[in-house]
């Protein structure tokens, strides 16, 4: 069975639409490491508890980095 790690993402605003871009490493059954810096992206849509977890996040940023 193939693993995945995620190594990276990133959410992004486009013309008012969220979406989430990240990569990842693919793994085959023993560890070994099949492929990386895969892409992939989706847009968010009507995803309620994502788009919570999102504004958190956003949130978070907004007090605790920027506001210094």
């Amino acid at each position: 069975m193939k693993t995945f790690e995620l190594n990276s993402f990133m959410i992004l605003n486009i013309n008012g639409t969220d979406k989430i871009s990240y990569t990842y490493t693919e793994f085959d059954n023993n560890g070994n490491q099949i492929s990386c810096n895969n892409k992939r992206t989706f847009n968010v849509d009507n995803n309620l508890p994502l788009q919570n977890h999102i504004a958190e996040i956003k949130k978070y940023i907004k007090e605790n980095k920027l506001s210094k």
